[in-house]
C-alpha cells in the first residue's frame, strides 16, 4: 500500500511546475479534474498528518496531555 516511488513522482510533478503548466493548457473539463485531484490530495495529506500525530504521540505523556483516548 505504501508506494514511495509514486509519491516521489507526484512530488516532482507538482514541484516542477508541470502540473500548473498542464492546468494552464487544458480544457475546462480537464482543469476540473486537476482541481478535484488536488483537493483529494490535500484531504489525504490532512488525514496523514492526523495519523502521524496519533502514532508518534500514542502512549506518551504528551499524548495524554493532548487528550489521547486509549484505543484497544
Amino acid at each position: 500500500m505504501l508506494d514511495e516511488e509514486y509519491l516521489d513522482r507526484l512530488k516532482e510533478y507538482l514541484a516542477s511546475g508541470r502540473l500548473a503548466e498542464d492546468f494552464e493548457h487544458s480544457s475546462e473539463e480537464r482543469r476540473y479534474e486537476i482541481l478535484d485531484f488536488l483537493e483529494k490530495l490535500m484531504d489525504v495529506a490532512e488525514i496523514a498528518d492526523e495519523v502521524a500525530t496519533q502514532i508518534i504521540f500514542k502512549n506518551t505523556q504528551l499524548g495524554q496531555v493532548m487528550g489521547e483516548k486509549n484505543q484497544k
